[in-house]
């Protein structure tokens, strides 16, 4: 099979390792890739926003299925128009990666279906979603409707944060994405993340991580895309594993359907386990990252099998295997982020760090003069496995500290919560 993989982020790294293993593949290209996805595929010098062009490649080349790393390309439409063409593709269409691309649309999904979430309200003018705010009191979560690379949520611990962050939203800092506000019960517990493979009818349960979102130490200072993840996330015990599929995954499956919009592609269930039981705090709909990167490490089946089978509605003869052993990803971002990371510095030892069971994707890197330099915030996931989270852990942090980089920094803690259950 020739397979196209859209994206040049650390989780198409994680992707297009998994596909090239695959005895289906007879070629892997990437568009447009990046210095590490470069060692598991062709890169493709696509603009991926132009579909026109996404579409002439995978027809020029006999493309049997494409891959669709992030979110953006799928609410623009990508899988639908290449769809129109009779090119496999595995995504939502445009109507379902409405799930992560307006959270207002999930909310009012939610409330039509019954699935268990934080309660809401919705707002296109800053002056009633101010006095809404100032009703309903901190905390409190803000988000802005649209995509808006990870960084459009906050939860506010005080008024004076969720008035700012309002005022963020409608002034433009978002641009289009904050136009519209949902405005969010702050929900308590722990956080998790669950995924599925979807092929519009069934939904095929694929693992569970969690990701640490703050950019410091002790979960302190600014949301970011993502600082670090682990799996298994030891929260989600095969109780509430059953309840998710139950009380949330089902439900929305059927309801997109029901809407006609049926939903094929990855599900990402980003959920609050508390005295409740799962709650959604927000759906995705391709793989998490860095999340994803740790699932890659665990999967035992062939995921290329598996991505065939959600293209082509069969994932009901699937299975999913994993190692029981835990993963996990320390994310080494860029001096400056998520503000504004400083891009150009030289990176070195990257392939000195990698080794027996441990695996160094990269998210933001080029090569300039031959040598690899960040291009990004997030710029190398150090991914390791071991026989607990703990083992896990320190072998990462071994890695991240044979690579010589002084302008990248890292968090210290990822995997604590788990590290802690383990000491007792």
């Amino acid at each position: 099979m020739n397979v196209l993989l859209i994206g040049s982020g650390g989780r198409e790294h994680a992707l297009a390792w998994r596909l090239a293993a695959s005895p289906l593949l007879t070629k892997l290209y990437a568009a447009p890739g990046n210095p590490g996805i470069a060692k598991e595929a062709e890169l493709v010098a696509l603009d991926i926003a132009d579909h026109d062009a996404v579409r002439r490649f995978c027809l020029d080349h006999g493309i049997d299925l494409v891959v669709v790393g992030p979110e953006a390309p799928l609410v623009a439409g990508l899988a639908d128009d290449l769809r129109e063409a009779g090119i496999r593709v595995f995504g939502p269409s445009k109507a379902a990666a409405q799930l992560e691309g307006s959270k207002g649309f999930t909310k009012d999904l939610c409330a039509r279906f019954g699935i268990p979430t934080g309660a809401y309200r919705r707002f296109s003018a800053l002056e009633p979603a101010k006095a809404y705010v100032q009703q309903q009191g901190a905390p409190i979560v803000i988000k802005a409707d649209g995509l808006a690379a990870g960084k459009g949520v906050t939860v506010a611990m005080t008024l004076e944060e969720a008035i700012e962050a309002l005022e963020a939203c409608f002034d433009g800092s978002f641009g289009s994405a904050g136009a519209e506000v949902v405005v969010e019960e702050f929900l308590t517990g722990e956080e998790a993340s669950f995924f599925c493979l979807c092929d519009g009818t069934t939904a095929l349960p694929f693992g569970t991580a969690q990701d640490h979102k703050r950019v410091g130490d002790g979960d302190t200072g600014p949301n970011t895309g993502g600082m670090g993840a682990y799996s298994p996330a030891p929260v989600m015990t095969p109780e509430i594993v059953e309840r998710t599929m139950r009380e949330i995954v089902e439900p929305t499956m059927r309801g997109m359907a029901d809407m006609g919009h049926p939903f094929q592609g990855v599900l990402f269930v980003g959920l609050m386990i508390g005295d409740k039981g799962p709650q959604l705090i927000e759906y995705n709909v391709r793989f998490g990252d860095p999340e994803c990167q740790v699932l890659m490490m665990r999967l035992k089946e062939d995921l290329l099998v598996l991505l065939n089978a959600a293209a082509d509605g069969q994932l009901g003869h699937t299975s999913a295997r994993w190692r029981d052993e835990t993963a996990l990803t320390v994310v080494m971002a860029a001096k400056g982020y998520p503000a504004s990371p400083e891009k150009g510095s030289v990176i070195r030892g990257v392939e000195a760090a990698a080794g027996e069971n441990v695996e160094i994707f990269h998210a933001g890197t080029d090569l300039r003069g031959g040598e690899l330099v960040a291009n990004g915030g997030r710029v190398l996931n150090v991914t390791a496995m071991g026989a607990s989270v703990g083992e896990a852990q320190k072998r990462a942090y071994e890695s991240v500290g044979r690579i010589d980089w002084p302008e990248g920094f890292c968090r210290r803690d990822i995997g604590w919560r788990a590290v802690e259950r383990e000491r007792g």
